[in-house]
């Protein structure tokens, strides 16, 4: 079995430096001109950028950037989808062949490729970064609580409900998605390591946040220049982005495997 205290140590590091990196009085903007491209050393533990940025300054500030861009991500797709597939799941007829429709054209597009067309149309910022990501991460919650839900909505507890009047608002909501948290929240770990890493990717393109704001995506993209002379640009950002999304992914496998009730019983 994996030990997993490094995961978990680093996404709680990445927790801290984005909730409080801005509390350590770092300065990722400040330019030095005599410290352009310097190597790690004393002073600076990751060194400087192309402009003399101290890059361990940045990879905070880029925690922050995305840290903040996968949470919020995360909860507006969440919220948005398990409402529409819940719903769509529980009235079935017209309404639920609708939802399905548009659930399968939007899966007959690559995510990424489909964020990158809405943010070009919005424009770069973070704000449309997380626009473009929720409109793109909605139909994966969706799809799996429609699943979920369709498989419950017939239990007897929930027939009950219904025979006593009970309105479909609180039945889906005190009857209903209790009983579907458990994948959903394994749902959401996958998904705020896709919203890391398409963040990054945005950015890295130039869609996401602007100079002088880091993240971790412009990083990569101002280092890949001088990937020759200056290879930390690239490695500081290119590691802590894979470890990160690592971490995630690492812990959302031991998440699903304890929620995995049925999965133990076959094993017993």
């Amino acid at each position: 079995m994996i030990r997993l205290w490094w995961p978990t140590a680093t996404l709680l590091l990445w927790a801290f430096f984005a909730l409080f990196g801005g509390l350590m009085g770092l300065a990722p903007n400040h330019i030095d001109l005599p410290k352009i491209l310097l190597d790690p050393g004393a002073d600076a533990w990751l060194g400087y950028d192309d402009l003399g940025r101290p890059l361990w300054d940045r990879l905070v500030a880029g925690a922050q950037t995305s840290f903040v861009v996968a949470v919020v991500v995360v909860f507006l797709s969440s919220i948005i989808g398990t409402v529409i597939g819940a719903v769509s799941a529980y009235k079935g007829g017209w309404l639920d062949h609708l939802i399905v429709r548009i659930i399968d054209i939007f899966l007959a597009f690559p995510g990424i490729l489909l964020a990158i067309a809405l943010a070009g149309l919005l424009g770069p910022g973070i704000n449309n970064v997380i626009i473009a990501l929720s409109v793109v991460g909605w139909v994966g919650f969706a799809r799996l609580a429609r699943a979920q839900v369709l498989t419950i909505k017939h239990r007897e507890h929930i027939q009950a409900a219904h025979s006593l009047g009970t309105r479909p608002a609180r039945i889906i909501i005190y009857h209903i998605l209790p009983l579907i948290m458990a994948p959903l929240i394994v749902e959401a770990t996958f998904a705020v390591a896709g919203a890391v890493i398409s963040e990054a990717g945005l950015s890295f393109l130039g869609l996401g946040v602007q100079p002088p704001e880091a993240s971790w995506g412009s990083m990569i993209r101002d280092g890949a220049r001088y990937l020759l002379v200056a290879p930390h640009m690239v490695l500081v950002p290119g590691v802590m982005l894979m470890l990160v999304v690592l971490a995630v992914n690492l812990l959302g496998d031991q998440l699903r495997d304890r929620l995995d009730v049925h999965g133990r019983q076959r094993d017993k």
